[in-house]
């Protein structure tokens, strides 16, 4: 939690734009309930901090995607950039499975839950599961889309961790197409340890959706695998062409 305020603090316009749009966000959702409203607001939020930290994103596979769809966006968690990154370049409605910590950050937790972003009780199993039941309910209800980092945190040294279950178990319980996408370079624009954004060019690769309609839960297993492999293959084969 210190290491986000610390981010939020190391720039003057990053420092302005999150109390704006935070502002805003806040104001909005008192006049929509859907939380439409407040993910524009995060979207053009992201947009500001990634053009003023001089961060360039190149996407990819934008064509498997449809912007009315629902669907459960896996992806790998390497900087506290990869959600802003996502949240500017993936033109979908969708909410974030998160740690609750970042729940009790003043303004920012307030967003969070005003928009409808899920916070996951990671100490307690039974209320973890109960968290990813309702999920697969609100994608099911509200037909929005939800991102989810499957190994829990972002990683320490770069290299991928072992992905949890969750987001497979809530894409299979709502019937939804699980999206893999390689989120390659914002290690090297905001390193694990760092307070400051630097500029630098990233790589949001979008493949191609696996169809959830055949699964049931005894597969999250076997398809969380693939879904890891997928992703894997795709930071490697970024790292061979280095």
């Amino acid at each position: 939690m210190k290491r986000i305020r610390g981010l939020l603090f190391a720039d003057p316009l990053i420092i302005l734009s999150t109390i704006v749009c935070g502002t805003i966000s806040l104001i909005v959702s008192f006049f929509d309930d859907t939380g439409t409203a407040q993910i524009r607001v995060a979207r053009a939020w992201a947009r500001s901090l990634l053009a003023v930290s001089g961060v360039k994103v190149h996407v990819e596979g934008l064509e498997h995607i449809a912007p009315a769809g629902s669907y459960v966006f896996i992806a790998n968690h390497l900087s506290y950039m990869d959600t802003p990154v996502v949240l500017a370049h993936v033109p979908v409605q969708f909410r974030f499975l998160a740690k609750r910590g970042l729940f009790q950050i003043p303004l920012l937790g307030q967003h969070l839950s005003r928009a409808g972003h899920i916070p996951v009780p990671r100490e307690d199993p039974r209320a973890a599961v109960k968290t990813l039941q309702q999920a697969a309910e609100a994608i099911q209800q509200k037909h929005t889309s939800l991102l989810v980092f499957p190994e829990g945190g972002r990683s320490r040294d770069g290299e991928l961790q072992e992905f949890k279950e969750g987001g497979t178990y809530i894409a299979i319980r709502a019937g939804v197409p699980l999206v893999p996408i390689a989120v390659i370079g914002t290690r090297e624009v905001l390193p694990y340890s760092a307070a400051v954004v630097l500029s630098g060019k990233v790589t949001l690769r979008i493949m191609k959706p696996i169809d959830t309609s055949t699964l049931t839960l005894k597969d999250r297993g076997p398809i969380t695998g693939q879904l890891r492999e997928l992703i894997l293959a795709q930071l490697e084969l970024t790292k061979q062409a280095a």
